[in-house]
């Protein structure tokens, strides 16, 4: 019933049932490093749009009225017209046209399924093609991940060396069948050959370091070089993340190419080439990108989503699940993360759906075992030990550590970003990349900690010490022989070799906190997940050491003489790194509930949940003290993308009419009559102004608001009847009603474009706050939204509009416009004080009063605010 009522609204018609892509997500867009920025494009304002081209893809003529109309005279729109229904790059989606959309294929669908067997069979693959369509992703997604990692870790090693007896073996592979290991060199084997050894003939000596040297720095700048080359000339759009552009496409707008094939081809091969030249960046973001472009391309296989963007959208949120799985091993955190982070318009199903994704994905995964450990990452590790009470104060400090790296990240990575557009880096990325990659190297290679791939180091960082653990993090326990009993004098004293890890890995967290900052934003996929935590795990894995080294030397303290038994092992630093690495993510991405599950997955024991939370809604709060904004919300301000944050809280005083536009100092509105204009005039309001939406109003006179019509629709729709019926001329009379008006019998045949016509245009009055309309444009999706006082229409609030209002509120300077003076006493007739009717207009414009009105409130008066609505002939209604 509800369906029906909005039928008859005007809100569907049959035309949206066929829709002619004009173009698809899988084209690729030329033009490296695209900004967009609403304060100079035009993404989807109607008023300062610039689509006098036909070619301009505005969709949102939800009208249609009713659909079997006695008079079929030139009803040509009945009929689906090409380009009609689709949306231009750029643009945001009409949520409520598409759902409407889809409403009405659903019932078309449902009526005919009981017609013949072929209409049924038709009507079960429509129900399936969802579960089909996210299990095609999910499954491309495990495979594709599986393929990054193996590709990822064998090019990595090859900077150090090669396998003679296998090239495709990386360096743990190689020495797998090797005999020749021992426990202390088990990375050490015959068949591993470092460059030094292949070219010199010698593995030790300054000589061979320096070979080896020069060879990481070679292969590293090699890497990186033909990752940005790669992205630069076949996908522009596969540098980055893709968080940022992924939250705001979900959100509605439309960016094509930015998950089609080329895309998809180029993020995958950049995405091992630059994971392997060492740069200070990880996969695990870029994956949820390349996720995602699966899910789009599988999309456009079923007519259910490839012809609606908001059911497509629900695939998009089942792929960022799946994305999240494949590179955590986490399926339910994924499922959270797609959630919390990334949908805008996350309904039951698409949770549902997006679970099978996730899951799908990891069953894929876990088949290609890439890391030969049957886990679905490197660094997943157990702990046995448990965590006692006084532990939680470490963990707190941990969070605020998190806290405030997030907040310096954020600010000194926006900044750089920032300067980048004014530096020789905006106009030649290539020497950026290499720059940064080349310094990468030269510093990274001497240290260890730096010179190892960021998730082996995080693995190392994460695992316990044991019997089985040949790390110099772990040369303390070298002295139990594996025997864990509890003395009166416990051997647990660190060794020089501990100390001095410790300081290689405080100048590793100074070199990562440094270099993550140049790197995130660089012309190459680049994902902020893994570094965020490799500084956390570093920072706490010093900490970790430093607490168990003070319960050793001062077990007679109250705190670790009530919980840690004299010999037991009371203190895990693993967990200290594993806390530490959730505090500095959730610093910087500002997750909570997805970020505690992701740990929680990776570790597999649910008694570190408190600790875990404890540090991230501490590294939450922290963040938040100096800006609530994560690093994906601020990249997606930085670049203008039209981005209502559904977290961001609206606490000022404004009206819609401080917002609306026009201005005073604005072209008046241009409205359209619903039933006394020509096509000659249609077209010279259409020329001569740059509008992309017209209100269609009663008449000249009433100037009441009847509905909404695009510029784009209507171009298409005069030159359709040109086309396609007699006797459209220049003087044929254009009506947007149901039934022609009456006509001399010698006038030419005139043009109906009611269908074409939004009947049920969103308004808010002048008066309407403008939190309730930031609610309505975020919980509705909304393109525009009309401005009236009582029926008569004042003017327009678009999206673009919107964000500039918050912009201006958070830089504190002055609302954007000055108060309207009312006056509520006169309301605008249709015959002036002589009893005369008005002169005919097309165009209103809502003025200030700067008047003796102004001066005598400012004395005392409690005048009631005045109201002029001023014709195009300078004269007052």
């Amino acid at each position: 019933m509800e369906s029906e009522q909005l039928y008859h609204r005007g809100y569907c018609r049959n035309s949206y049932n066929s829709i002619a892509s004009a173009s698809s997500d899988e084209e690729l867009l030329d033009g490296a490093g695209v900004i967009m920025d609403f304060h100079t494009t035009e993404d989807d304002n109607l008023l300062d749009g610039d689509a006098a081209s036909p070619g301009s893809n505005y969709v949102m003529s939800n009208g249609g009225g009713a659909a079997s109309s006695s008079t079929h005279l030139l009803d040509f729109l009945e009929e689906p017209i090409p380009g009609v229904g689709t949306y231009d790059d750029f643009h945001t989606i009409d949520w409520v046209r598409e759902k409407c959309k889809d409403r009405e294929r659903h019932r078309k669908i449902n009526s005919k399924k009981k017609e013949s067997a072929w209409e049924f069979t038709k009507s079960l693959y429509d129900a399936w093609s969802g579960w089909l369509v996210v299990t095609l992703t999910g499954l491309a997604s495990g495979a594709l991940a599986g393929l990054i990692d193996i590709a990822a870790d064998w090019m990595n090693d090859l900077k150090e060396g090669v396998c003679l007896s296998a090239m495709w073996f990386n360096h743990e592979q190689c020495c797998w069948t090797s005999n020749e290991t021992t426990f202390a060199e088990r990375d050490k084997c015959p068949q591993w050959k470092s460059w030094a050894e292949l070219i010199l003939g010698q593995a030790e000596g300054p000589g061979s370091y320096i070979m080896n040297y020069f060879m990481y720095i070679y292969w590293a700048l090699s890497f990186a070089f033909l990752a940005v080359c790669l992205v630069k000339v076949f996908a522009p759009y596969a540098c980055g993340s893709g968080i940022p552009e992924i939250k705001t496409i979900l959100s509605g707008f439309i960016i094509r190419g930015y998950l089609g094939k080329w895309t998809l081809m180029i993020k995958t091969i950049t995405l091992v080439l630059a994971v392997a030249s060492g740069l200070s960046l990880g996969k695990e973001g870029p994956l949820v990108h390349v996720a995602c472009c699966c899910g789009n391309i599988f999309s456009y296989l079923f007519p259910k989503y490839s012809k609606n963007e908001a059911k497509k959208r629900e695939v998009l949120s089942a792929a960022s699940a799946a994305g999240v799985s494949v590179a955590f091993g986490a399926p339910i955190g994924g499922v959270l993360f797609s959630l919390e982070e990334v949908s805008y318009y996350f309904p039951l199903k698409t949770l549902w759906r997006s679970f099978f994704a996730a899951l799908v994905a990891a069953f894929v995964l876990r088949s290609i075992n890439p890391f030969g450990n049957s886990r679905l990452v490197l660094f997943y590790v157990e702990y046995h030990t448990p965590w006692y009470l006084f532990e939680l104060i470490p963990f707190i400090l941990l969070g605020v550590f998190g806290g405030l790296w997030g907040a310096f990240f954020i600010r000194a990575n926006i900044a750089w970003c920032r300067r980048r557009k004014s530096t020789l880096f905006l106009k030649y990325p290539v020497l950026e990349v290499i720059l940064v990659a080349a310094i990468t190297a030269v510093v990274a290679f001497p240290n260890p900690y730096t010179r190892q791939n960021t998730s082996e180091l995080i693995k190392e960082l994460f695992t316990d010490c044991g019997p089985l653990e040949s790390s110099q993090l772990c040369q303390y326990r070298s002295q139990m022989n594996g025997s864990k009993a509890f003395t009166d004098n416990p051997n647990r004293p660190a060794e020089p070799g501990v100390y001095s890890a410790m300081w290689q890995l405080c100048l590793a967290l100074i070199f990562k906190i440094i270099m993550t900052i140049f790197t995130f934003g660089l012309k190459v996929p680049s994902g902020l997940f893994i570094p965020s935590m490799a500084i956390g795990a570093i920072a706490g894995r010093i900490v970790g050491i430093a607490v168990e080294q003070l319960a050793y030397y001062h077990h007679d303290w109250f705190l670790f003489k009530e919980w840690c038994e004299v010999g037991a092992d009371c203190i895990t630093p693993g967990l200290y790194a594993m806390v530490g690495a959730a505090a500095c993510l959730g610093g910087v991405t500002r997750m909570t509930v997805s970020l505690v599950v992701i740990v929680f997955e990776l570790t597999g024991g649910l008694e570190y949940i408190v600790p875990l939370m404890a540090a991230v809604m501490t590294s939450k709060w922290v963040g938040d003290a100096f800006g609530r904004e994560g690093i994906y919300e601020a990249h997606i301000r930085l670049n203008g993308y039209p981005f209502l944050d559904a977290k961001e809280e609206f606490t000022h005083t404004t009206l819609a009419r401080e917002v609306m536009r026009p201005r005073r100092s604005d072209p008046p509105l241009a409205v359209l009559t619903q039933d006394d204009l020509t096509v000659e005039e249609l077209q010279g309001v259409i020329n001569e102004t740059s509008y992309n939406g017209f209100p269609v109003i009663v008449s000249k006179e009433s100037q009441r608001l009847v509905g909404f019509a695009l510029r784009r629709d209507i171009t298409i729709a005069i030159e359709n009847a040109r086309r396609k019926q007699e006797g459209i001329v220049l003087n044929s009379r254009v009506y947007f009603t149901q039934h022609a008006p009456t006509l001399p019998a010698d006038s030419p045949r005139p043009l109906k474009l009611r269908s074409i016509l939004d009947m049920s245009p969103f308004t808010v009055t002048d008066h309407t706050p403008m939190e309730i309309v930031v609610d309505i444009f975020r919980k509705l999706g909304l393109r525009q939204c009309l401005v009236t006082h009582n029926g008569i229409v004042l003017g327009i609030i678009t999206k673009k509009n919107i964000l500039e209002h918050l912009e201006e509120l958070k830089q504190h300077t002055e609302p954007l416009a000055a108060s309207w003076y009312y006056h509520k006493k006169r309301y605008p007739s249709s015959h002036g004080s002589n009893g005369k009717p008005r002169s005919r207009i097309h165009h209103v414009q809502l003025i200030r009063s700067f008047q003796n009105g102004l001066e005598e409130e400012g004395e005392g008066s409690e005048e009631v605010e005045e109201e002029e609505v001023c014709l195009l002939n300078d004269s007052n209604l």
